[in-house]
């Protein structure tokens, strides 16, 4: 029987600067991209159930970011890990594939990095898709205290307070089972992040950008400029019972997209970990209506 290769996901390296990107790639080459960009404390393999349901009309691109899953950046010291480092890494992949209009899958961290991509480079972005993606003060639960307490102080004391949201319970419980179905919770995405996070330096290198992360909440009316000013087709499907991030933020987008389509699904924070084809249905539904000429 014959199979066309362009439904099966590849698994590759992209040399940008000091970084060795890893990325998931499917689809037709010709297609339209769908740039899908991942978040804490996990990896591209959250779209591995995603990246299949859409592979016959969108080429699906998906890296780990530095710091993350199985893409190679150096150590700490040698590397900045900064979310703006981040996104000039993305950026500097997207120009290394050649990529020159993309739709953008934004997810927890993704979120920030794929905003300032999208904040400078406007004429490249087709569509934004936020799964619980944040971009504004709106979206954040009443559960951030340890890291915000950090960002006002950066002390060690602080630090080492915030290591609690790395432990293997955090993840596996808080991160992947609030609000979710364990029955519909594979424990292989929460296991595999545990697996990443007890890696030697991975746990400092986390810490490093939970402080960062007031960078991003400080660039949100930048992102939110961004937003009025060059009306993307925006796409929010979110989990409700994210305990980090709360529907609030979702309705938030249409502040500045008023035209921005909200969907809320019975999920947590890792919604494509048990709804992922409730997620493809709506993505084809709304990149269909949005990117057709």
């Amino acid at each position: 029987m014959a199979f066309d290769d362009a439904f099966r996901v590849t698994f590759n390296q992209q040399q940008v600067g000091d970084v060795e990107v890893f990325y998931r790639d499917v689809g037709p080459k010709d297609a339209p991209v769908l740039l899908l960009l991942h978040g804490f404390p996990t990896s591209s393999h959250m779209f591995r159930n995603l990246m299949p349901l859409l592979a016959s009309q969108y080429r699906l691109i998906a890296p780990d970011l530095p710091g993350f899953g199985n893409t190679k950046a150096p150590p700490r010291g040698q590397f900045d890990y900064t979310f703006d480092t981040l996104y000039k890494v993305i950026e500097g992949f997207t120009e290394a594939l050649g990529l020159t209009q993309y739709s953008l899958y934004l997810f927890d961290y993704g979120a920030p990095v794929g905003l300032r991509l999208a904040a400078a480079n406007p004429e490249k972005v087709t569509a934004i898709i936020s799964q619980n993606g944040n971009a504004y003060l709106e979206g954040f639960s009443d559960q951030w205290g340890p890291w915000q307490t950090y960002w006002r102080d950066p002390s060690a004391a602080n630090r080492e307070a915030c290591r609690a949201s790395l432990s293997p319970a955090t993840i596996r419980d808080w991160q992947y089972g609030t609000g979710a179905d364990p029955k519909k919770m594979p424990p292989d995405g929460y296991n595999l992040d545990i697996l990443y996070m007890a890696r030697p330096g991975a746990q400092e290198i986390q810490l490093d950008l939970i402080l960062d992360y007031r960078s991003n909440v400080a660039a949100y009316p930048a992102f939110q400029a961004y937003l009025r000013q060059y009306q993307p087709p925006l796409l929010a499907v979110w989990g409700k019972h994210d305990p980090a991030f709360i529907p609030a933020g979702a309705q938030a987008y249409r502040k500045d997209i008023p035209t921005a389509e909200v969907h809320l699904l019975d999920a947590g924070h890792f919604t494509l970990e048990t709804h992922a084809p409730e997620v493809a249905q709506f993505i084809r539904e709304f990149l269909w209506r949005k990117l057709k000429h």
